[in-house]
């Protein structure tokens, strides 16, 4: 009994499509670096949501922080999650 090629074909060209453009994006990735001073600052962020800014600057710095541990069952083994970010909003006439 023949296989029908066209459900076949659909399935190969729609995940060789895929794996086509994550080949080519990791490509185009450039490695990062880690730089301990930005490690460090996200390490001191307080918990929650900070916004401060100057006017004279016309600048908006803001900070998040959030942790949680999720277990599993009392005494289960535990998950760390810690989110940190930092951002920086700067508008001026050019």
């Amino acid at each position: 009994m023949a296989l029908p090629i066209a459900p076949i074909a659909g399935f190969a060209l729609r995940y060789g499509a895929v794996a086509l453009a994550a080949y080519a994006l990791a490509r185009e990735v450039q490695p990062g670096r880690r730089d301990q001073r930005a490690e460090d600052a996200l390490d001191d962020l307080a918990e929650g949501l900070s916004a401060h800014g100057a006017r004279r600057d016309r600048q908006v710095n803001a900070g998040g922080r959030l942790r949680r541990v999720l277990r599993i069952g009392a005494n289960g083994p535990g998950l760390e999650i810690d989110i940190a970010l930092v951002g920086r909003v700067r508008l001026r006439r050019v």
